[in-house]
């Protein structure tokens, strides 16, 4: 045989959703099959007579009174998918129900369509309508004017009842734009379908696709009368294989996984369950006894040929996940029809084990194959083999001595050999189509190490109630699982779910942590808005001098790839000029405090900050600074290059360094009453809100204006400054910088920015004056007016685009604005983290790829979304029905479901004929395998 085929032949299951009996999703489905749960109803006779039962049925000895029921198959949440209550009564609750597993399945493989780069396909398939027969069928009126105007009329109840329109609503719901098919094949619909989106993939139609089956037929309360021979069970359990077998039991259930190329998937960082390796689809033909009836050949065959598509050996297959009724017919027939096809490239005896997920809940018809394949997925992905129930004693007509089979009876741990764990998957429907897939585990993947950096963690709903239940069970998710890695977490929740108007935030370094916060709401970590109408504009604020500390920056230069790079570009700029690397600089106290590396580190780390704001696709419709933080602002503006600004900020600084040192002083008092207080030697530097100035000047005049205000009750602060900026004390420095200004092309501006010096917008003239720049040194800063004429347009969003949160502060004293800072000593990713997601309640598109450049992220399997269902039905309308039959199931006319299999003589017999059938077939089977094998 030769290797396997390459990866990129392979198809990666990336996530998995459903609901099945006794469980509400897919985790509840594995620790039931773990815990060897079987999940069928037993019915009291009172239950069934209030859902229609005939009292003929109970009083039949016969009467199994035993289902596989799915809970709240009536409820739907249809105000999430836009459908009004009449809408989601008229509509199928197989087609409702595959509706909301669609959306889980891309949630858990963290695929939001709005933002996949590709097209997603759909393929599905759902057994026959019974909630339209029996619930609103039941109301002649409807159904005879539906049958009276179909086609002409009637799209309401046709397009929510016919199963053409199952996979093409997914689409249109969920706006996919790849292939969109129903697949029909009865019990092998669904493992049909994700062979029939495998290849899709394989073949370039699409770029992910959704695969799966749904089976809900009502009344979901009933039972059936057992017949020797036919399909369903006698005491209302499924033995797979056992000598007890008399058939199966139906069930309801729905299932869908997600599919990538695995190359593509590898690349997305995705979280892969399993591979498939192989997978192939045939009919039977006429090569058998009746049309209902199995074929050892067909089944044969198409293992066979899944086993050549994969390019592995029988022997390298550890569980084969069966069809497995529990029929007198079929369990034979599928044995042997494996033990041919393994055969064919092993000899082994008992070294595959055998399971079937039908023995916990019985068949789910449509959505069989598909649930199988989940099972199986899951063992792959887990490591550990569900045992299969009610297996005691092998069926008589089974050799399993003779074959690679052995049943699975408990949890088996899945020892891995010298291959990858391998295994098959197969469903065969009513009519000769059989389906078998090969699935092999997931390659190994290096894990990411934790990360002790705070996470942005970010939740949204369309209601409230539905945002909190989302909060609650991410809370417990994180709780139960403390070895999540968090920043997996957080890139899942960003870019892996829609985003919805209802919408919360928390940013924390711990799973437990977070567990915590998102617990108990805590109101200054734990972050919510609700509806909104569109994006607000966003204000950049740049502080000025005295917004500065040591280190400053380092805890982003650390984390974050454009911040770093920004910051050593300018870092390199100012090399020449300051002697030293301004890193370097930045991390001393002593060298931090004197103005000429204080002025270019403040404007390197805010330009550094804003180019990191750009990156995530922030940017700001207006722009103010504070003193020297409008030079940021006018470079993001184009009115001067980075290399000019950093060259004056650098020639301000040392002209302003030569200068007699002052004090500045910051007072709570409005600019009316600080300018009575004006002197000799005391300037106002600015006007920073309101309530708030500060006053600028020589030692001699700041401490008698100190202890002035102080006599008066009335709250000062000492600024960490070096010199009285904006005082008469700089003007000596305006004249020489002036000349420097000269040697500087300056622009217009091309994003808006509040001016210092007059409060008001910039105007061309004044950003290209030079006088302008150079009277900006003594000039009042006048940051409280510039405020107010932001606040003329309500609903902006500042952002303190620097160290500390002066700004921010300043802001809110001017009434309800929103502001807050981005950079703060001791939590500078925190903070930026906190900025970030505040910014994206508030409605702001963050492009959140660009938040994880350069970093490894994963995918992570997360809860998905908690869907408010409500009661949508219609009550099928009594009437007093044959009561031989009331539409449970029940034989045929011949009194059989299978006539071919009418005694134990007969069993054997079909299955004889059949293996005799088989001699020539094999050895073309074995020939037409090799040829594939040399082909791959």
């Amino acid at each position: 045989m030769p290797d396997a085929l390459p990866q990129s032949e392979a198809i990666a299951i990336v996530g998995l959703a459903g609901r099945f009996p006794g469980a509400r999703d897919v985790r509840e489905l594995w620790k039931n099959l773990c815990a060897g749960t079987e999940s069928i109803t037993r019915f009291t006779d009172e239950e069934l007579l209030a859902a229609g039962t005939s009292p003929e049925f109970l009083a039949d000895p016969q009467y199994v009174r035993a289902r596989a029921t799915l809970n709240d198959a009536d409820k739907f949440d249809a105000a999430f998918f836009g459908l009004t209550p009449r809408d989601a009564e008229l509509t199928d609750p197989q087609h409702r129900i595959f509706l909301e597993c669609a959306v889980h399945a891309l949630e858990d493989a963290a695929l939001d369509p709005a933002r996949f780069n590709g097209s997603v396909g759909v393929f599905a398939g759902s057994s026959l309508n019974t909630y339209l027969l029996h619930n609103i069928g039941s109301h002649p009126e409807v159904l005879a004017n539906f049958v009276t105007q179909f086609q002409a009329d009637g799209y309401q109840l046709l397009l929510g009842n016919d199963k053409d329109y199952l996979a093409t609503r997914v689409s249109y719901k969920l706006n996919l734009r790849g292939p969109s098919l129903n697949i029909q094949t009865a019990c092998s619909t669904s493992l049909v379908a994700v062979v029939q989106a495998a290849n899709a993939l394989l073949s370039y139609q699409c770029d992910a696709a959704l695969a799966g089956g749904v089976s809900i037929t009502f009344p979901q309360e009933r039972g059936h009368i057992f017949q020797d021979g036919s399909i369903a069970s006698a005491d209302g359990h499924c033995r797979a294989f056992d000598a007890s077998a008399t058939g199966t039991v139906f069930g309801h259930g729905c299932g869908v996984v997600v599919l990538k190329r695995l190359t593509d998937s590898l690349a997305d960082g995705d979280h892969i369950y399993a591979v498939i390796k192989g997978a192939a689809v045939n009919n039977d033909g006429a090569g058998k006894v009746s049309y209902m009836a199995p074929s050892v050949a067909g089944q044969s065959e198409v293992i066979s040929l899944a086993h050549a598509l994969a390019g592995v050996t029988a022997d390298s297959i550890g569980y084969v996940e069966a069809h497995g009724t529990a029929t007198p017919l079929g369990d034979p027939i599928e044995i042997a029809a494996l033990t041919s096809a393994f055969r064919a490239t092993t000899q082994a005896l008992g070294s595959c084990l055998l399971g079937t997920v039908k023995s916990n809940f019985g068949h789910l018809e449509a959505a069989a194959g598909v649930t199988g394949l989940i099972k199986t997925a899951l063992a792959l992905h887990h490591g550990k083999i569900p045992p299969s129930l009610h297996f005691k004693t092998p069926n008589p007509r089974i050799d399993f001595a003779n074959s690679p089979f052995k049943v699975v009876t408990q949890l088996t741990d899945w020892q891995l050999g010298l291959n990858p764990r391998r295994a098959g998957v197969s469903s065969f429907g009513v009519g000769g189509t059989n389906a078998h897939v090969v699935l092999e585990e997931s390659p190994a993947v290096v894990r990411n190490p934790s990360e002790t950096s705070a996470q942005l963690l970010v939740l949204s709903a369309r209601t409230a109630s539905a945002l909190d239940t989302a909060t609650t069970n991410l809370a417990a998710h994180l709780r139960e699982h403390p070895e999540t890695n968090l920043a997996d977490t957080a890139f899942t929740l960003q870019l892996g779910r829609q985003e919805f108007q209802h919408r919360r935030i928390v940013v924390t370094s711990s799973a437990d942590e977070a567990a915590d916060l998102l617990e108990q709401r805590a109101p200054r970590r734990v972050f919510t808005k609700g509806e909104r109408t569109g994006a607000p504009p966003i204000i950049f604020m740049f502080p000025g001098q005295g917004a500065q500390y040591a280190r400053m920056g380092a805890e982003l230069e650390k984390h974050e790839p454009v911040f770093r790079e920004a910051l050593g570009r300018c870092a390199e700029i100012l090399r020449p000029q300051l002697g030293c690397d301004l890193r370097d600089a930045m991390q001393c106290e002593a060298q931090i405090a004197q103005t000429e590396i204080t002025q270019p580190a403040l404007f390197a780390v805010e330009y550094a900050l804003a180019q990191l704001w750009f990156s995530r696709g922030i940017r700001p419709s207006a722009m103010i600074g504070h003193s020297l933080g409008e030079y940021v602002a006018a470079v993001l503006a184009e009115v001067m290059s980075l290399e000019d600004a950093l060259r004056l900020l650098v020639g301000r600084a040392k002209l302003v360094q030569t200068l007699p040192p002052g004090g500045m002083l910051a007072a709570r008092l409005p600019e009316s009453d600080a300018v009575e207080m004006l002197g000799d030697g005391l300037a106002i530097a600015a006007a920073n809100s309101p309530q708030l100035c500060v006053l600028s000047g020589t030692f001699g005049a700041i401490e008698a204006a100190e202890k002035q205000l102080e006599a008066r009750g009335i709250a000062t602060r000492r600024l960490r400054t070096s010199h009285a900026f904006h005082s008469a004390m700089m003007e000596p420095a305006i004249e020489p910088f002036l000349k420097l200004l000269e040697t500087v092309p300056l622009r217009e501006p091309r994003i808006p920015y509040i001016s210092n010096v007059t409060g008001k917008w910039i105007t061309a003239t004044e950003a290209t004056d030079r006088n302008y720049w150079a009277g900006h040194i003594r000039q009042t800063v006048r940051f409280s007016a510039g405020v107010a004429e932001l606040m003329k347009d309500s609903g902006r969003i500042l952002i303190e685009a620097g160290p500390g949160n002066g700004l921010t502060q300043l802001v809110r004293q001017h009434g309800s604005a929103e502001a807050f800072p981005s950079l703060m000593d001791g939590d500078e990713v925190g903070a930026n983290l906190t900025a970030l997601g505040r910014l994206w309640l508030s409605g702001v598109q963050v492009d959140w790829t660009a938040l994880h450049a350069g970093k490894t992220r994963r995918r992570t399997s997360l809860p998905g979304y908690p869907f408010e269902r409500q009661r949508h039905w219609i009550e099928p309308k009594r009437t007093h029905p044959d009561s031989s039959r009331n539409g449970h199931d029940a034989p045929s006319e011949s009194g059989k479901t299978f006539p071919e299999a009418t005694s134990e003589a007969s069993v054997e017999e079909v299955i004889l004929r059949q293996l005799s059938a088989m001699s020539d077939q094999l050895e073309v089977l074995r020939t037409r395998q090799k040829g594939a094998c040399s082909q791959s």
